[in-house]
This record gives structure tokens, C-alpha cells and sequence, in this order.
């Protein structure tokens, strides 16, 4: 009923309130997960200290960012004085010396970039998916898979410039207030696409996943709702489903988001040095290389930290989004039955 009188609405709910779920989820999936790699990145850096001029991927379970590290001791939200025995220990150790807030100092680049590409995501995911089931009829139950992808290719789209732009910003010491100026010089030496570049690599990896995820996602809420004899999506069922279908996506792209990563790197670093990238970094030579130096177990590195992000990432971000959009639904039909009593009244 108030998807007729909202014009553009799916489910009962606007792409405004959609935006707004999805923005929800996101800034709280960031205060969960951040402080686990803040440790993660101070863990790292006291192992094997980023050398000036090299670049390391913070991943904060909804996107990545490249850093580039500018002196031994630079940023201290990934560099930190002292020893650390363990996780337990640097947790500790950190709020005890810089305060509770510093295992957030790491969120910035996050609200900054990953707040609006999960926004663009997941909003043009529903908007893709409702018009997508319309349109292929009996096969619309494969319609998460190919909305999904779609989706991603959007959102990668629009942030690939912005991360390239402010690891440039970063590595050069220059405000936001020169940021048309980066851009222009970017565009004058080397065209447009430079500003997209390592775009393929990330939908590499970004797209599988996004296909494998929603899919298998909306197959395993369909089935606990039948379950549990539910119409509505609980909390409970989009957290389980979430999870589960994160894990799925994460172990099948494994190989996609170590090439990605180590590709991420080497363009983050000719980047900061303002160098063209090489034949040699494409991604069809990475992973020759990544295979010649470790195996094929090299294309399977990190499976367990990249696991234990991704699972809890995606399953804090879809409930809270479905709890979002259960809220804004109810209010939307709260809304049009007091219209509607109105107007018999009247």
C-alpha cells in the first residue's frame, strides 16, 4: 500500500530510507570492527616496521584502504611505541596509554569513503533486485546474483578515483583544499582512466563475492523464514544468514583478494612515487608470480584473518540494514493507515 503512494519505493520503503538503513549499518559495522584492526595494523607494524615509502591495506571489513607509510614512526594509529605480547595485550596496553578512543583512530578514512560506497551499494542493490524479479519472471529467484555484481561495479566505480586521490593526498602531505589541483595534474599527465586505475582488480574480487553473497544470502533468509514460519526477517535470521553467506563469498574469492591485495599495494606505492605501473603488476602477472614464489597455497593466504573479518562484517551490516528497513516499513504503513482513516473521516 505505501509503495503505491510512494512513488519509487520498494517493499514499502523510499530509497531515501533505504540509504539511510544502509548508512546505519555502516557506521556501526566501522565502530565494531575498527578497533580489531587498529590492534591488527599495531600487531603488524611492531613485527616488521613499514619501511618509508611502502604502502599496507587497512581493511575495515566494509572496504579497503591503502596507507602510505611516510617515516618509521609516522601515523600512530598503525605505528605505536612499545611491546605487545598478543591482541589481549595491545588492546589493553593501548587504552591504558592513549585512551579508549585511539582503538577508533582508525575510522576517519572509513566515514569518509566506506559510509557512502556501502550507501551506493546497497541501495542500488534493492532498487536493481525488485526491478530485476519483475522483469525475469520464472528465473527471478536468480535475480540477487546478477543485481549484486551490478551493484558492486557501481560502487567501485564511483570510490576507485577517491581511494587513488586521497593515497596520493596522503603520501605528498597536501590537504583536501589541493584536491583539485591533484586531480587536474592527474588527468593532464596520464588521462582520465588514471584516475580508475586498479579498478579491475578490485571487481576481481569484489564482484564474485557481491554475486555469491547476496544469493546465497536471500536463499538462506528464505529458508529460516520458512523455518521458523516467519514473514518478517528477525534480527536473528539476517545476522545467521549474513554470516554464513559472507563466509561462503570470502573462502571462494580468496584468491581474487590476495592478488587484489598485493596488486593494491604495488599501485599504491608507484603512486606515492608518482611512477606509470608496469606491465609486470598487471594482474595476470601477479598471480604467476604469487604462484611461482609460494605455490598454489600462495593464492589462499590469509584465510582465517580475512574469514574472522568478513563473517561478522557482513552479518552486523545486513541485520542492521533489515532492521532498518523492518523500522521504516512499519512507520510507512503506520503512516498510510492514518491517511487512510483521515480521509473516510473527511
Amino acid at each position: 500500500m505505501s509503495s503505491q503512494s510512494s512513488p519509487g519505493s520498494v517493499n514499502g520503503i523510499t530509497p531515501f530510507q533505504q540509504m539511510v538503513a544502509s548508512c546505519s549499518g555502516a557506521i556501526l559495522t566501522s565502530l565494531f570492527v575498527t578497533p580489531l584492526d587498529v590492534v591488527k595494523i599495531r600487531l603488524q607494524a611492531q613485527t616488521n616496521p613499514f619501511p618509508k615509502g611502502k604502502c599496507f591495506v587497512y581493511c575495515n571489513g566494509l572496504m579497503d584502504h591503502i596507507c602510505v607509510c611516510e617515516n618509521g614512526n609516522s601515523k600512530a594509529w598503525y605505528k605505536a611505541p612499545g611491546h605487545f605480547n598478543g591482541t589481549i595485550d595491545a588492546f589493553i596496553k593501548i587504552v591504558r596509554r592513549e585512551g579508549i578512543k585511539s582503538l577508533w583512530s582508525g575510522l576517519p578514512p572509513t566515514l569518509v569513503m566506506a559510509v557512502p560506497a556501502t550507501v551506493i551499494y546497497f541501495t542500488c542493490y534493492d532498487q536493481l533486485c525488485a526491478a530485476l524479479k519483475v522483469r525475469m519472471g520464472e528465473r527471478a529467484g536468480e535475480a540477487p546474483l546478477l543485481a549484486g555484481a551490478i551493484a558492486r561495479v557501481g560502487s567501485a566505480t564511483v570510490i576507485s578515483p577517491l581511494e587513488l586521490i586521497r593515497t596520493k593526498l596522503q603520501s605528498e602531505k597536501q590537504s583536501y583544499r589541493e584536491l583539485s589541483a591533484v586531480i587536474r595534474s592527474s588527468v593532464q599527465s596520464e588521462g582520465w582512466l588514471s584516475l580508475w586505475r586498479g579498478w579491475g582488480p578490485t571487481l576481481l574480487r569484489d564482484v564474485p563475492f557481491s554475486a555469491m553473497y547476496w544469493y546465497n544470502y536471500e536463499k538462506g533468509k528464505a529458508w529460516l523464514c520458512d523455518h521458523y514460519n516467519t514473514r518478517e526477517t528477525t534480527f536473528t535470521i539476517a545476522f545467521i544468514s549474513g554470516a554464513v553467506s559472507g563466509s561462503i563469498a570470502s573462502i571462494a574469492t580468496l584468491p581474487f583478494d590476495v592478488v587484489k591485495t598485493r596488486r593494491q599495494v604495488e599501485l599504491g606505492e608507484l603512486q606515492a612515487m608518482n611512477l606509470s605501473p608496469k606491465a609486470s603488476s598487471s594482474t595476470y602477472h601477479v598471480m604467476k608470480r604469487i604462484v611461482a614464489e609460494n605455490g598454489v597455497t600462495g593464492l589462499f593466504a590469509g584465510f582465517l584473518p580475512r574469514l574472522i573479518k568478513v563473517a561478522p562484517a557482513c552479518a552486523i551490516m545486513i541485520s542492521t540494514y533489515e532492521i532498518g528497513k523492518t523500522f521504516f516499513r512499519k512507520h510507512n504503513q503506520e503512516k498510510q493507515v492514518l491517511v487512510t482513516l483521515q480521509t473516510s473521516n473527511t
